[in-house]
């Protein structure tokens, strides 16, 4: 109903402003039409390039995906390339299909009302990240790989004769990452004309997701890359950041600090941030062109969450800061090639560590009012010794201590303890039921 109200208005304005352009002098009637109308400049460019992305996708699905099953062109194809449809075109189908009949059609319900599409792209952010462009991005390395075995092949040569391409089949297996980046600009050009508009918050929150979109696609590629890690990445949780850092590493035995070997010189790591584990990594440059020459990444070390602590500031440096572990045991000096990278990979670190400690802070509170007293005592007794700050130099800038600015105490779960906290807390924001059998079990409030 409002959003009608809302069309309804656009028309109205859009009509009186017509109205009052008819007693103007030419010149400022083509003065007040700029002004007024860059919106739907800027809407009608975004309507008609997803027509014509989706002609480009339908084209190349039947000029060269359906050919594949043509019988008469099964000579052409050669051995590689047989059978693998799906290697080629990953999910480009289903992404057709989306755009064709959804995206599109609800598009075009905002043609009257450019500054409330935003609305749109909300709606559909979950169908175009997870289910769609991610999924196509991931492919998108095996697809360029087989590409370059075939691309010289006369089967491609014979598709794109009889479409009059111009361009290979390569450059339009590139069209639906290109959208996506076509998104983000046309979405900060609505942006920059609707400033006080009713659909301005919906325009701003649409080209952070747009944004977000492609960090997560990006990321996402690096992840694939990952090589050697013997466990399930997915089990890690979200990947909330990676890149590149120089790392000095630092071990504890009794009461001396042993540097690694080569102490003046640092490792070059990838890191991985998950919600659950930090992943040091190698990159390796592979051999070949474009999608080939993407970077591997083969896995050194994993550091589990629940059991670190970071110092914001190292000495020295304004670019390093310090992951470390088993109360300043290992140490890890990261540092990151600018500040400002250094400043958001601490935050986010921050962030992952506070919630850690607030679902420590839920499950004592759950426990505190459980049946199972006689067990809690023990519970808080082994954690207080687990919380216990370490015994370095009371003036050392490191020490695990819970401050205003720069680090986090070691105050960890481990064992029995996290195991029943995740049971606990699966059940208790996920399972309506299983909030009321608590109820009657520890006698919590329902809220």
């Amino acid at each position: 109903m409002c959003f009608h109200r809302a069309r309804a208005n656009c028309r109205m304005e859009a009509v009186t402003a017509d109205i009052n352009l008819i007693a103007l002098s030419p010149c400022l009637c083509l003065c007040l039409c700029f002004s007024l109308f860059p919106c739907r400049h800027v809407m009608n460019e975004l309507l008609e390039t997803e027509r014509a992305y989706v002609e480009e996708l339908l084209c190349v699905l039947q000029g060269y995906a359906s050919e594949m099953d043509n019988p008469a062109m099964a000579h052409l194809i050669p051995a590689p390339l047989q059978n693998k449809k799906e290697v080629l075109f990953g999910n480009m189908p289903e992404i057709y299909h989306f755009h064709k009949r959804t995206f599109l059609r609800e598009l075009e319900q905002y043609t009257d009302c450019p500054e409330l599409v935003g609305r749109c792209f909300l709606e559909r952010h979950k169908d175009v990240n997870q289910i769609i462009y991610e999924k196509y991005c991931q492919n998108k390395p095996r697809s360029e790989s087989l590409w370059r075995q075939c691309s010289d092949c006369a089967f491609f040569q014979e598709c794109q004769k009889k479409l009059e391409h111009k361009l290979g089949l390569d450059s339009y297996l590139l069209k639906p990452v290109q959208r996506i980046t076509k998104y983000q600009l046309l979405l900060k050009e609505l942006l920059k004309y609707s400033k006080g508009c009713e659909g301005t918050d919906d325009l701003q929150e649409a080209l952070s997701s747009i944004l977000g979109i492609l960090k997560a696609v990006n990321d996402s590629m690096h992840l694939i890359a990952i090589t050697g890690y013997e466990g399930n990445l997915s089990e890690l949780g979200r990947l909330l950041m990676q890149g590149s850092f120089s790392v000095w590493t630092e071990h504890k035995k009794g009461h001396a600090k042993v540097k690694d070997l080569a102490r003046f010189k640092p490792m070059q790591r990838h890191l991985f941030l998950h919600e659950k584990a930090l992943l040091f990594c190698k990159r390796r440059e592979e051999n070949g062109e474009g999608y080939e020459k993407a970077p591997s990444y083969s896995f050194k070390q994993s550091l589990n969450m629940s059991a670190v602590g970071i110092t914001e500031n190292a000495k020295g440096d304004n670019k390093k800061f310090e992951i470390w572990c088993n109360s300043r045991e290992e140490v890890y000096i990261v540092q990151a090639p600018t500040a400002e990278v250094k400043t958001t990979w601490v935050n986010e670190i921050r962030k992952v560590l506070t919630t850690q400690l607030e679902l420590k802070a839920l499950y004592f509170s759950f426990c505190s009012g459980s049946p199972f007293k006689s067990g809690q005592k023990s519970f808080k007794k082994t954690d207080e010794k687990k919380a216990e700050p370490c015994s370095p130099d009371a003036n050392s800038s490191s020490s695990p201590k819970l401050t205003g600015k720069g680090q986090l105490r070691d105050q960890n779960i481990k064992g029995t303890d996290i195991t029943f906290l995740f049971f606990f807390c699966f059940f208790f924001f996920f399972n309506k039921s299983a909030l009321i059998i608590l109820h009657f079990l520890i006698h919590l409030p329902l809220s």
